[in-house]
C-alpha cells in the first residue's frame, strides 16, 4: 500500500444515517474534519512514504470521501462497488470514470449484487477474506474471486457498528492483523484463528475497536491509526512498526476513519 487514492472532504456531511455512528442532528464539523484529513494526508506522504492520487470530490456526493469504498484492484484490474444504500450509489459513476482514465480494466458485477469495495474485502499475499451480511452479499465474492484471481474466505460480520470489514479487521505488511473478535460470528472467528497463527493476531479491546482502533492504514513499518488507542498502538510497536496517531473524530462520525480514507491502488 504505497499508493492511496484519496478525496478532498471538500462536500463531506452526515446527509444521511446508514449506519449506527451517523446521527444528521449532530452532524460534522467540515473546518475540523479539512483540518484532520489535510493533517492525515501530510502523515502519508511525509511519514510513511506512500503517493496519493486525488480523485476530485462531487457536490451532493458527501461519502466520497471515504475512498476505501470505491472498489478493491489487483494489478490494472479493479472490481467496481455496487452500494446497498441508494444514497451512496451514485458514487460509482465518478468512480469507474477515474479509474477508466487512468488506465484500469473495470469490472461490474451482476445486477443486484452488492459489494462494497476495500471495505469490505482485505487480505496480504494468499489471504483474503472478505466481510459480508451488512453490506456486502457473500455471492459477491464468487465473481470478485474470479475477476481478480483470488480465493476469498468470506466472515460474517454481526455487529451493526462494525458494518464493513475494514472497521474491525486489518491485515499489515508482515502478516500480522489487528481485529475485534466480537464483530464476527463463531465460524468467522474461527476462520480467522485457522488462517492466522495466534503469534500474528492482535485482538483489540471494545474500549479501543469502537475507537477505530482497527481502521488502520498500513505502508511497509509504518501503521497510520486513529488517536486514542494506546493499548494498540503499544503492542504494534513491539512488533516494530512505527505508529502515527491521526485525529478523525468529525470522520468517526458517520463511522469511518483512517484505512476508509484510503484506497490501496498497488
Amino acid at each position: 500500500m504505497s499508493r492511496l487514492l484519496v478525496c478532498p472532504p471538500d462536500h463531506y456531511q452526515i446527509a444521511y444515517e446508514i449506519n449506527p455512528w451517523m446521527d444528521v442532528k449532530k452532524g460534522a464539523d467540515l473546518t475540523v474534519a479539512r483540518v484532520q484529513w489535510t493533517a492525515m494526508m501530510a502523515v502519508l506522504e511525509k511519514n510513511c512514504g506512500a503517493t496519493l492520487e486525488r480523485i476530485e470530490p462531487v457536490a451532493g456526493l458527501p461519502d466520497m470521501v471515504f475512498t476505501a469504498n470505491a472498489g478493491i484492484l489487483a494489478g490494472r484490474t479493479v472490481v467496481l462497488s455496487q452500494f446497498r444504500y441508494p444514497e451512496r450509489r451514485p458514487e460509482e459513476a465518478p468512480f469507474e470514470r477515474w479509474f477508466q482514465e487512468h488506465g484500469y480494466q473495470v469490472k461490474r458485477l451482476p445486477t443486484g449484487l452488492y459489494f462494497e469495495g476495500a471495505g469490505d474485502m482485505l487480505g496480504v499475499r494468499d489471504v483474503w477474506f472478505g466481510g459480508y451480511l451488512q453490506r456486502s452479499d457473500i455471492r459477491a465474492y464468487r465473481y470478485v474471486g474470479e475477476f481478480l484471481g483470488r480465493e476469498i474466505l468470506p466472515l460474517e460480520l454481526v455487529d451493526p457498528r462494525f458494518y464493513h470489514l475494514d472497521t474491525c479487521f486489518c491485515m499489515l505488511s508482515g502478516g500480522e492483523v489487528v481485529w475485534y473478535p466480537g464483530a464476527f460470528d463463531r465460524y468467522g472467528q474461527a476462520a480467522i484463528m485457522d488462517r492466522i497463527p495466534a503469534a500474528k493476531r492482535i485482538a483489540v479491546p471494545e474500549e479501543e475497536a469502537v475507537r477505530f482502533a482497527c481502521n488502520e492504514v498500513c505502508i511497509g513499518k509504518h501503521v497510520v491509526i486513529p488517536e486514542g488507542n494506546p493499548s494498540t498502538m503499544e503492542r504494534l510497536e513491539k512488533l516494530g512498526y512505527a505508529t502515527h496517531a491521526v485525529g478523525l473524530s468529525e470522520f468517526i462520525k458517520s463511522g469511518g476513519a483512517a484505512k476508509c480514507l484510503t484506497l490501496a491502488l498497488d
